[in-house]
């Protein structure tokens, strides 16, 4: 039950899906500060966090360029710690969103109960804009209120995919030994995920 728990997923948690686990949070402090609750709220509201398929890169800080990225946005990097996916992270999940269609595929065969709320990125980000936000429950700063939304609203995209695959334009590029310009990129296309989400939880 609430919160509403996001679990992102990449290959070795330094790079993409810590990225993804603090601009969600940033996104949606910031739309808390809109409706003029207290941010400090954000974290009965939703929980988002992040692992790895690998566990080469275990307990390790966020990759500098990517900590760069998230900071320079206004979020934070404080008390990150990498480590590698367990059946039980996707297990409490409300929502599982990963870098690629490959870490999708990883998730399904460890979890296949999982598969209709696990959905690459990029593709989650696509099926969003489809989404009814009509018929969805009323939009309330609660944490059952956020919860039955973003529920439905994971529903809502499972069925808008079904009979579809997502496309190979959906997965995020591995920046991991590219430069700050590949980071920058990168995370802008999660947060052309995120932001969406956050506004569809929180309108």
């Amino acid at each position: 039950m609430p919160p509403f728990t996001v679990l992102h997923v990449c290959m070795g948690n330094i790079c993409r899906s810590p990225m993804a686990e603090r601009l969600l949070a940033l996104a949606v402090r910031e739309r808390l500060a809109r409706r003029e609750v207290d941010p400090e709220r954000a974290d009965e509201l939703l929980h988002s966090h992040s692992a790895g398929t690998g566990g080469w890169h275990a307990g390790e800080e966020m990759n500098p360029p990517a900590s760069r990225q998230v900071t320079a946005r206004g979020g934070s990097v404080a008390g990150f710690a990498a480590r590698k996916l367990r059946s039980d992270h996707i297990d409490a999940a409300d929502l599982v969103l990963t870098a690629t269609a490959d870490q999708q595929d990883y998730v399904v065969a460890l979890r296949p109960d999982a598969a209709s709320r696990t959905f690459v990125l990029g593709e989650f980000g696509r099926l969003l804009a489809g989404v009814d936000a009509a018929g969805l429950p009323a939009a309330e700063a609660t944490p059952d209120g956020v919860y039955a939304r973003g529920v439905a609203l994971v529903s809502a995209a499972h069925a808008a995919r079904l009979g579809a695959t997502a496309l190979p334009t959906d997965d995020l590029d591995d920046p991991w030994g590219r430069g700050d310009q590949c980071f920058s990129r990168v995370a802008d296309e999660i947060e052309e995920t995120v932001h969406p989400l956050a506004a569809a939880l929180l309108p």
